[in-house]
């Protein structure tokens, strides 16, 4: 009779020793799927933004600029487009040559000649053209338009659109980017987004947890620079998913079986 007593009371130990294992193994399970971004902001509260780092040209980079003036002729010589050009200036159709950044950061324009324009912005570009055209009594009402021609940065791993995405605004920051990647997928890491970006020749990693406020806002890499690498690395599921026995064990099925093995085993032996 003893000995039966103290085989009930083991198995009622092993009973909830195997209980409480399943129930902390399935938490942990759902615990390692955050999901949620900046999860730590608070109700109201404020969040100090960095100074807006607007897209700064440098040698490789392409302009389209427009010239648009009434003297039609005149601005035909800036445009250097295929097409034809209508009655107030403007082009009837988006065939421009391009103007590159060259390695003095400089772009060639006709009759203007070379301009350094490296370090400048679109808008800076634009200003500084108009100012040269009226200045040099070239055009007497002129309106230059200057877009990116093809600027863009990457977005690999776990997200729903990798690829090369086109910058088309002056400035983008982080989750502008992931946005138009897609969004993260579920097994994309929240916690470390690593941002490649080239430098003087050289490339400089930047990491990043979008879940909380400070490591998001306060990175250098917040505001995107033209051609940034945003690698999205994968979290532990996804890296086990070649390992059958390391996703087994992390599933709710393994746990549950393991659970009434246990229990099996234990009732066999107080019989």
């Amino acid at each position: 009779m003893i000995r039966r007593n103290t085989l009930r009371r083991t198995a009622t130990r092993l009973l909830a020793a195997a209980g409480a294992w399943a129930i902390l193994s399935l938490g942990a399970c759902n615990s390692s799927q955050k999901v949620v971004y900046v999860e730590d902001i608070q109700p109201n509260q404020l969040i100090a933004l960095q100074e807006d780092k607007p897209i700064r040209l440098k040698p490789g980079d392409k302009l389209s600029i427009v010239v648009h003036s009434r003297d039609k002729e005149i601005v035909s010589m800036f445009n250097l487009n295929n097409g034809t050009t209508s009655s107030n200036g403007v082009s009837d159709n988006n065939d421009h040559a391009n103007y590159t950044v060259d390695a003095e950061g400089k772009i060639d324009i006709p009759v203007l000649g070379p301009i350094n324009v490296e370090g400048l912005t679109r808008t800076e570009v634009s200003n500084l053209i108009k100012y040269k055209l009226l200045s040099n009594r070239l055009v007497r009402d002129p309106t230059v338009s200057v877009d990116y021609a093809d600027m863009g940065y990457y977005v690999i791993g776990e997200v729903k659109s990798p690829g090369r995405k086109l910058i088309t605004r002056d400035k983008i920051n982080l989750l502008e980017a992931i946005a138009e990647a897609g969004d993260l997928t579920i097994n994309g890491l929240r916690e470390n987004v690593l941002v490649l970006r080239t430098v003087n020749g050289q490339q400089i990693p930047y990491r990043v947890d979008l879940t909380r406020v400070e490591s998001l806002y306060g990175s250098p890499a917040y505001y995107l620079q033209q051609d940034d690498f945003i690698y999205v690395l994968p979290n532990q599921k996804k890296q086990n998913e070649n390992d059958w026995n390391a996703n087994a064990t992390h599933t709710p099925t393994f746990w549950f079986s393991l659970f009434t093995m246990v229990t099996t085993v234990v009732l066999i032996f107080v019989k």
